[in-house]
């Protein structure tokens, strides 16, 4: 069997100009990993759960864990010296590691330490997601807000873990998507999915139908076309929605099917985060052959422009996002006649 960090040692000749780097902080998320899932294990026991009554720059309510695994997917990232900065959803701005050796690297990372963290006062799956640039700035200076205002195409490398009925770490450096599974008896991530493909068609759509009356009418039109009969596209669709994206999002890139968070009338530019969440879901997604958008223009070609920017977002299998996206341009450009 093959570890996780033998894997990532076996494939740094993708990389030769990283010179190791991108393997040791690869290896520094793997570290806060097994932290971070050893916390989430714990609870009902110890006093982990629930919120901390503060709210984060986006307005939401931080839980205890959230603040935990920043801590610790921070501490790791700067203490193993390979990153110049690092933006993550629970900072206002961005963190600039400003020692001789942070100044000197090459690499930045944005990251969703815990998504989903509200989950697990229920015990529902949770995630990490995070994504990797190299940086714009000159090296052997601070890091910049430019050098996290990439677009997505951009990425290095992105990845997520997900800690469920077992902890699963899944990335990729565009080649391939590439999934471990965690022992628990060692603590060690094995191989356990290599190149992982998502089918063309899938069976499932995942999005908050209690939502329904606030969507755009594309929305609302692709969604009656999955609940209708057509033997012929094995229709109708099943629905299922966890709630937490990184587990919605790992269901449907094993079996198929599209996942969707839309504008809503409530909030217009939708709700999850282009940094932190939909460019490496995106990434992850395209590599293995999905597709990813926010209802009419590829995810990872847009410029961010703010670093907690929000965006609608449609990802999955390439042909249901497909037909998403005609209705979508279908109902837009009707309300544009109607205007």
């Amino acid at each position: 069997m093959i570890t996780l960090g033998e894997f990532i040692i076996d494939k740094q000749q993708d990389f030769p100009e990283a010179s190791g780097e991108l393997t040791l902080l690869l290896s520094a998320i793997q570290l806060a990993t097994k932290v971070v899932n050893r916390e989430i294990n714990k609870a009902g026991l110890a006093d982990i759960t629930g919120s901390t009554g503060v709210e984060n720059v986006q307005g939401e309510v931080q839980q205890k864990m959230d603040l935990y695994a920043n801590d610790k997917f921070k501490a790791a990232l700067e203490a193993r010296g390979e990153v110049c900065g690092i933006a993550s959803e629970e900072e206002d701005e961005f963190i600039s590691f400003n020692t001789e050796r942070g100044c000197n690297s090459k690499y930045v990372v944005l990251m969703d330490p815990l998504d989903g963290s509200s989950n697990i006062d229920v015990n529902v799956s949770v995630g990490t997601i995070f994504s990797i640039y190299k940086r714009k700035s000159p090296i052997g200076t601070p890091v910049v807000l430019e050098d996290f205002l990439q677009p997505g195409i951009e990425q290095v490398a992105a990845g997520y873990v997900i800690y469920g009925s077992s902890t699963m770490l899944v990335y990729s450096t565009g080649n391939g998507v590439h999934g471990f599974t965690c022992d628990p008896s060692l603590g060690v991530f094995y191989l356990s999915h290599q190149n992982m493909q998502t089918p063309k068609e899938g069976k499932t759509y995942s999005i908050n139908e209690g939502n329904y009356l606030k969507f755009p009418q594309g929305v609302k039109k692709y969604l009656k076309y999955c609940q209708e009969i057509d033997e012929s596209t094995q229709r109708p669709y099943t629905s299922r929605y966890i709630g937490s994206l990184v587990s919605d999002f790992h269901r449907n890139l094993l079996t198929g099917g599209i996942y969707i968070y839309p504008s809503t009338a409530s909030a217009p530019e939708g709700k999850l985060r282009l940094l932190y969440e939909c460019n490496p879901i995106a990434f992850l997604m395209e590599q293995a052959g999905g597709k990813a958008s926010d209802g009419f223009q590829r995810i990872l070609e847009i410029q961010p422009t703010e670093l907690h920017q929000r965006i609608p977002f449609f990802c999955g299998s390439s042909n249901m996002v497909d037909t998403a996206e005609a209705m979508m341009e279908e109902h837009q450009e009707t309300s544009l006649k109607a205007s």
